[in-house]
């Protein structure tokens, strides 16, 4: 079963998200040609001697500094309700610190987001063995995902905006991947200080993609500790359960009586002792919620979370039928941030929008194929407030 969807569409589709969109309030207004055109310094090297540079962007009041390696957001810098600055998500000082250990802070992911069970799937009759790096599961893409690579990096400002746009080709067979994918993922800060991120992509040969952003965030601050008094909404009434490897079962299950049920906004921490077998399992949230609205053709508002205390805001809205959250879960206080704070279990939490984890073995999932002559497209567009 292969379902269509506006996400993967024909050659010379337009794109498209006015900057206007994704809703709620601006927390400031601004000019891209005022903050300037995005900055360029150095951020270290890789082991064979490759260059990594950060990237610093401003506009409408959104601080985003971005590095050339795995396309990872090191910062976003936004305000609170008194008008004072923080970074809003984890990151690290050295580029040492990302290649040594990172559970992927900020990562670009691909090819393929979340995980694909076994390390396996089978696409027009033909099985492909991926790269295993999550017990007997594919995660992320596998041991040299997306994320673990230097991205060439394009800046631009234009029409009140600024951002940069990175591109990657991936050859055929890379971690066990069909067909040559040709990927371009352009950051873009509007006007009105949203963050927006268009995922493009093409192949040669019939493959599975699905990419995302995993950015940890914390609207209290980089290294301030728990989130669990943060408030969040899911416009989502089922979710999927996982099995031991965290793997979907297949079900589509009900999230109303369960600890699951984000459609009101409650405190993260609420429900995450309460003992259900799927917290147990993953050890708090780290689940593929669906999304009332399904897959659609332009981006819809789908979550938000708040940080009572400080009053800053995150509305994210995506035309991605699933968002997977995970509650920071397996943050065990062995790593320092950039901040010089050591980040604990529950310091912070990830709202990646995607397809479903294990689509690819999942015919009753929405598709992931995506096959020559046709366009991958996908956007996602975060909008701050207080």
């Amino acid at each position: 079963m292969e379902p269509s969807r506006p996400a993967v569409t024909a050659p010379g589709t337009a794109p498209g998200l006015p900057s206007a969109a994704a809703g709620g309030p601006a927390h400031a207004r601004g000019d891209a040609r005022g903050g300037g055109r995005p900055a360029k310094e150095p951020f270290g090297r890789l082991p064979d001697g490759t260059p990594v540079h950060r990237w610093s962007l401003e506009n409408g009041g959104t601080r985003l500094g971005v590095l050339s390696y795995g396309g990872i957001v090191q910062s976003l810098e936004i305000p609170d309700r008194h008008g004072t600055y923080a970074n809003v998500c984890l990151g690290f000082a050295r580029l040492d610190d990302y290649l040594a250990a990172s559970p992927y802070f900020g990562a670009l992911v691909g090819r393929y987001g979340n995980r694909i069970g076994a390390g396996r799937f089978t696409l027009d009759g033909r099985v492909h063995h991926l790269s295993v790096n999550d017990g007997a599961h594919t995660l992320h893409g596998g041991a040299t995902g997306f994320d673990k690579h230097v991205w060439d990096v394009e800046p631009f400002t234009r029409d009140f905006e600024a951002g940069l746009v990175l591109r990657r080709t991936s050859p055929d067979g890379e971690m066990g991947f069909p067909g040559t994918l040709r990927a371009a993922v352009t950051y873009t800060l509007t006007r009105s200080g949203d963050w927006r991120v268009d995922y493009e992509a093409t192949t040669d040969r019939a493959t599975v993609v699905n990419l995302t952003s995993h950015v940890y965030w914390n609207l209290a601050g980089e290294g301030s500790g728990s989130v669990e008094d943060h408030e969040l909404t899911l416009a989502a009434a089922r979710f999927t359960p996982v099995d031991a490897g965290l793997i979907p079962t297949g079900e589509l299950a009900k999230v109303a009586g369960t600890p699951f049920d984000f459609r009101r906004a409650k405190p993260v921490g609420r429900d995450l002792r309460a003992g259900h077998p799927q917290v147990v399992t993953a050890r708090g949230f780290d689940h593929n919620w669906v999304l009332d609205k399904g897959v659609t053709a332009r981006p819809e508002h789908v979550a938000t979370l708040r940080d009572p205390a400080g009053g800053r805001s995150l509305r994210i809205a995506t035309d991605q039928p699933g968002l997977q959250f995970y509650s920071g879960n397996f943050l065990d206080a062995t790593l320092t941030g950039g901040g010089g704070r050591v980040h604990r279990q529950g310091d912070a939490l990830c709202l990646e929008t995607q397809h479903f984890p294990d689509s690819p073995n999942r015919p009753s999932f929405p598709s992931t194929v995506l096959r020559p002559g046709h366009t991958y497209r996908t956007t996602t567009v975060h909008s701050f407030g207080t």
